[in-house]
């Protein structure tokens, strides 16, 4: 992960290989025309020209003589920028950093760009630099070398005052940072290195770096707890599931509990998906993903709370042992499912979790899952779906949302939802059909979620992407880590 600190100094003057400035679409801004006199008139002349007006994810880099080797305008958009646009900023500036070849980056916003508390600023600048600096070439061979450029491997916030306000905003922008991070190093992993005994195993390291109790059932375990819903689903592979719980003790308070779907390859089962990006169901795991790296967080930050976190974890696979449409199994719970499509198969082992989340008397449950291709139909790949079944509680998933730029929208849970589910059979099948179906799949879900107030997030248009962004290159998001990560904390 990108390193990253808060230096006591303001932009002119401080000498560096590349100092990018977060500006706005105002004009040159009163507070860098030190800069723009060190680069000789340089600034100035880029803005009168009209050739950069500080547009979002605008850039304009350039050579002057002076402390700064290199001169980065990125724009953030129009004045009074807020955590999204700051954040976005300097994820664009890392990543163009990186691209360009320093080791070193140091970063400042014009004091006119933003009036957010300088804690505020600190945090989610520093949050934007670790994704943007983020970049997974792990299993390449080193380039030659006549192409291997400087890495970037540091970055240092530029705060002339305030620096102990600055301090505190960079400790929690360092520790979410590392949260996303953590969840896009495991989200990128291919399924035949990702499996869910990997999963268990990266839960354990981090239980014990951190301090934290970390518990793994294997499949004889799953069979005394009663998890037939997820042995139904693992029954199709070789490799072996596991059912992950993670607990931080904070404090002695009811534990807000984090589920993630962990699906380490899923093919759809019988109900095959088409080959077409199926190489892009690696992703399916993509929950559990965000419960560890909120996980990391916890683990950086010690916020007084009580944290619980469940991993269902399997493969969904099609062979001569493989769950069948039609089949019945029996859930943790008690319920029976009747399976009508082996392809809905993450709502199946989340009924598991949900059931088993119980014997926590949790405060609240909240699961985040790749769980249908309906929500991107819904919502695009703009925000997560939400669903459950406190007021209050989806309400302080909405402001989580906006503070960390995973935005969510609520979607309705009518009763009249319910009827799509019912089975002739079992006490409810898995599937509801085409309409309505991120609504129907969280109905499935609440038919576990009792006794506790429940949220679901669909994040199944916004785990990954398949084009590179300005502030992202494409693949793994990392979505649900920051966004859990500031639920918690405003909970602390």
């Amino acid at each position: 992960m990108l390193s990253t600190k808060v230096v006591a100094a303001a932009p002119a003057g401080h000498t560096t290989p590349l100092l990018a400035l977060l500006v706005t679409e105002t004009g040159l801004p009163a507070s860098l025309r030190p800069v723009d006199q060190q680069t000789g008139g340089a600034i100035g002349r880029l803005y009168g020209a009209g050739d950069f007006r500080g547009k979002t994810d605008e850039t304009a880099l350039f050579y002057p003589e002076g402390p700064a080797a290199r001169v980065l305008l990125v724009g953030i958009g129009r004045a009074a920028a807020d955590r999204h646009a700051v954040r976005r900023g300097a994820a664009v500036a890392s990543k163009r950093a990186r691209t360009v070849g320093v080791e070193r980056l140091s970063i400042a916003i014009a004091a006119e760009a933003s009036t957010l508390p300088t804690t505020d600023l600190a945090q989610v600048i520093t949050e934007g630099l670790v994704q943007g600096a983020w970049f997974f070439d792990g299993m390449k061979q080193p380039p030659a070398p006549e192409d291997n450029r400087p890495k970037l491997a540091g970055a240092e916030l530029l705060f002339a005052n305030q620096t102990a306000e600055a301090e505190a905003g960079h400790r929690t922008g360092e520790a979410i940072g590392a949260a996303h991070a953590a969840a896009r190093d495991l989200q990128i992993l291919p399924g035949n290195v990702c499996t869910p005994c990997y999963v268990g195993d990266t839960a354990e390291a981090l239980g014990r770096q951190h301090g934290f109790k970390v518990t793994v059932l294997d499949r004889d375990a799953l069979k005394t707890e009663g998890m037939g819903a997820l042995l139904a689903v693992a029954q199709g592979s070789a490799e072996e599931p596991r059912f992950i719980v993670l607990e931080y003790k904070g404090n002695g308070s009811p534990p807000v509990v984090l589920i993630g779907k962990g699906i380490t390859f899923d093919s759809g089962g019988i109900s095959i998906k088409p080959a077409d990006r199926m190489e892009d169901m690696k992703y399916d795991m993509s929950g559990a993903a965000a419960v560890l790296g909120t996980f990391e967080m916890l683990g950086r930050l010690k916020p007084k709370l009580h944290v619980i976190g469940l991993i269902p974890s399997c493969e969904n696979m099609p062979s001569a042992t493989a769950y069948k449409p039609g089949d019945v199994v029996k859930a943790h719970s008690g319920k029976t499912i009747e399976v009508v499509n082996t392809d809905a198969e993450g709502r199946v082992i989340l009924a598991d979790a949900l059931s088993y989340a119980r014997r926590f008397k949790p405060a609240c449950v909240l699961d985040a899952a790749t769980l249908t291709g309906a929500v991107v139909i819904a919502l695009g790949h703009a925000a997560t779906g939400l669903m459950g079944t406190d007021v209050a509680l989806l309400n302080e998933l909405r402001e989580a949302g906006e503070k960390s730029g995973e935005r969510v929208w609520e979607l309705p849970l009518w009763d009249d939802y319910r009827d799509l589910i019912k089975s002739d059979i079992a006490d409810v099948k898995n599937s509801g059909g085409r309409p309505a179906g991120t609504i129907t799949g969280a109905w499935f879900l609440r038919e576990f979620a009792d006794g506790y107030p429940w949220a679901h997030l669909d994040i199944a248009g916004t785990a990954y992407s398949d084009r590179d962004m300005p502030s992202m290159v494409k693949g793994p998001t990392g979505v649900g880590a920051r966004l859990f990560s500031e639920f918690v904390l405003a909970r602390a």
